[in-house]
């Protein structure tokens, strides 16, 4: 069919693939936003910070240390949620008494403050992080080549995106969550330090930001500017899903990031803006969302 249209099946399919990659990072970094706006009520615009933080941490842990890649990918997103554990104690729990917008001015300003210190001690070049050795090289499938780090990283979003969506609604600990966002005094009556868990719920959701850098540290230049136009796109992402739908983030990452891949195929010049024609066209349609609930 492809070739009717004057397009060879592996341009297709080695389009369809970029875009699930992108698709995963889209998918893994709006699910942290959905899992902090969606429990917390907290616009976080520092989430590209955090995913950039990721990256260079796990470049750090290699450059310092001497830790590869497997250690960061456990180490990395700890590290990162400590940072956001401690901003949310410091700052954002006097906030949650105020409109939304206070939160959203304090994250972007912490965004600036992240991104201009590792701009002035790193520059603007990227530093290289090397894939690790046992996920070098790819697989002939035959009508294209798939590089085995690639094909992990849309493995391991896939894991960790419907492991959070399974913890957060099917189990005791994810009831506990929307309790506290719900009614913190009634969950605090019951003995549950709902001040603990909205904290530790922040840190996770920062937690999945620096997972998302790692994984994304020996496909792109690790820079202090990687995040900075992302977070656009996955905010984008969000509200096309539905701002807080833990779901409705991870389906519409993944459907993004293959409508991207095709429109390069088909219109080139389009394929950076077809995100945000699809959230205009969406938020005439059904402006909560496709996912999100009716206020």
């Amino acid at each position: 069919m492809f070739e009717l249209l004057g397009i060879p099946p592996q341009v297709m399919m080695g389009q369809l693939l970029l875009g699930l990659i992108n698709g995963s990072f889209y998918a893994v970094l709006s699910l942290g936003l959905a899992v902090i706006f969606g429990l917390l009520n907290i616009i976080n615009f520092s989430h590209g910070a955090q995913y950039m933080l990721g990256a260079f941490v796990a470049w750090m842990l290699l450059t310092y240390l001497g830790l590869g890649y497997w250690w960061a990918l456990v180490l990395a997103p700890v590290i990162v949620g400590a940072t956001g554990l401690a901003l949310e104690r410091v700052a954002l729990s006097r906030l949650y008494h105020l409109d939304h917008l206070y939160g959203l001015l304090l994250t972007f300003g912490v965004a600036l403050i992240i991104q201009g210190l590792f701009r002035n001690y790193y520059g603007i070049s990227g530093q290289p992080y090397q894939i690790p050795g046992a996920l070098a090289g790819g697989q002939n499938l035959g009508f294209m080549f798939l590089p085995n780090y690639r094909a992990w990283v849309v493995v391991a979003s896939v894991v960790v995106c419907f492991g959070t969506w399974f913890m957060i609604e099917k189990t005791r600990l994810g009831a506990y969550l929307r309790a506290a966002t719900e009614n913190p005094v009634l969950v605090g009556a019951f003995g549950i330090n709902v001040p603990r868990l909205i904290a530790l719920t922040y840190m996770f959701g920062v937690g999945l930001a620096g997972f998302a850098g790692v994984l994304a540290a020996p496909i792109y230049s690790v820079n202090p500017n990687m995040g900075a136009d992302l977070i656009i796109v996955v905010f984008a992402v969000v509200v096309i899903g539905g701002m807080g739908s833990i779901m409705g983030a991870i389906l519409t990452g993944y459907g993004i990031g293959l409508v991207e891949g095709l429109t390069r195929v088909f219109y080139p010049e389009g394929s950076a803006v077809v995100i945000f024609v699809i959230m205009a066209i969406v938020l005439m349609i059904k402006p909560e969302g496709l996912f999100g609930r009716t206020a």
